[in-house]
């Protein structure tokens, strides 16, 4: 049987097995907690990116049940710089209820996967059909470019029910040979064709295995697919940052609420004005204050101009009753301390 006379599947199975990645540090291996940590790391992330941060996380944390124990600050700590820092909450939470719901033991099916924090429909198909060869489908954003181009679906994936419909032809698309050790190869296989060959831009449809039953290739519209109209709405948000540090190098850091921007993280104190800054600070402090460069960080739904304000202080001025609870950090400590990617970058100068 060639490629062309397979279906969809199996010949994503069989093309992958020659072809598809294979030297990834998540992959060749059934244990669920590797395969979810790479998962939830992919998202909205580069795979060179994720390599150091999945290496430090699984020395670190080599089980479910280590990463489980962990604090959640020292969780956060590896994760600073990631980005999406909600992803990192949710994977300190998942771990515990692995441990205390499961005994430790990651669920084998896809619709028991959902249940814990932060999995979603895709991650848990992926760790199922990866790890225990459940016949499922994915649909993160790369499989969806690959399958909308296959098919010519050209509906507006803006829409839920249109995504619905993308996900049923999905599951219809699975290898139809030995379907259980294939399952891990399709998975692998339908991401990397999405990542290396079927790419947003510049497709390399000639690599392709399934390029002749193609419709966007054969019609010669492969940049058409896939449709999504609706676009995100961004926000600007203006924040003051009061940079306070002593002649030895300590700073002056808060820890932010569970709820919102950096939920959670270490933080310069932040103030939604200078003039709500000032009013925070003593007044036998304030013709210290030096104003930094304004420089501005975007988020996924927003961009942060944010304004340092910098003053060296003695580690006996009275702060916390005027600035919140926080404390004075060395400077070989904090950078060990989940901290958000520009207060990181602000601190090393």
């Amino acid at each position: 049987m060639t490629a062309s006379t397979m279906n969809f599947g199996d010949a994503v199975v069989a093309w992958q097995k020659k072809h598809g990645r294979h030297d990834l540090p998540w992959q060749n291996t059934k244990d669920p907690y590797r395969v979810w940590l790479s998962e939830i790391m992919l998202q909205q992330t580069q795979v060179a990116t994720v390599r150091d941060y999945f290496a430090r996380f699984t020395q670190r944390f080599p089980t479910v049940a280590a990463l489980a124990a962990a604090h959640q600050d020292e969780v956060l700590g590896l994760w600073s710089g990631l980005g999406y820092y909600s992803r990192a909450r949710n994977l300190h939470r998942a771990a515990q209820q692995v441990v205390a719901l499961h005994g430790g033991e990651f669920p084998r099916s896809a619709e028991a996967l959902q249940t814990l924090p932060g999995i979603g429909r895709s991650t848990a198909a992926a760790v199922a059909s990866l790890c225990f060869g459940e016949p499922i489908a994915i649909l993160d954003g790369n499989v969806k470019r690959v399958l909308t181009r296959y098919l010519g679906f050209d509906g507006d994936l803006a829409s839920s029910r249109v995504e619905k419909e993308l996900w049923a032809l999905a599951q219809t698309m699975l290898p139809q040979r030995a379907v259980q050790s294939a399952m891990p190869h399709y998975t692998q296989g339908v991401m990397d064709l999405g990542a290396t060959v079927c790419m947003s831009k510049k497709p390399q449809c000639v690599k392709c295995p399934v390029s002749q039953a193609c419709v966007a290739h054969t019609e010669g519209q492969v940049a058409r697919y896939p449709v999504k109209t609706k676009k995100l709405k961004r926000s600007a948000e203006q924040l003051w940052l009061l940079q306070l540090v002593t002649q030895e190098g300590h700073v002056w850091l808060t820890q932010r609420p569970q709820q919102g921007v950096w939920a959670g993280l270490y933080c310069l104190p932040v103030f939604d004005s200078f003039e709500a800054l000032l009013a925070a600070v003593p007044s036998q402090f304030q013709a210290e204050l030096t104003e930094g460069e304004a420089f501005k960080h975007v988020l996924t739904h927003k961009d942060l101009h944010l304004h340092p304000v910098m003053c060296t202080l003695g580690k006996d001025a009275p702060l916390s009753c005027l600035l919140g609870e926080g404390r004075w950090v060395d400077k070989k400590t904090w950078p060990d301390l989940g901290l958000p990617a520009p207060i990181r970058k602000l601190l090393l100068g």
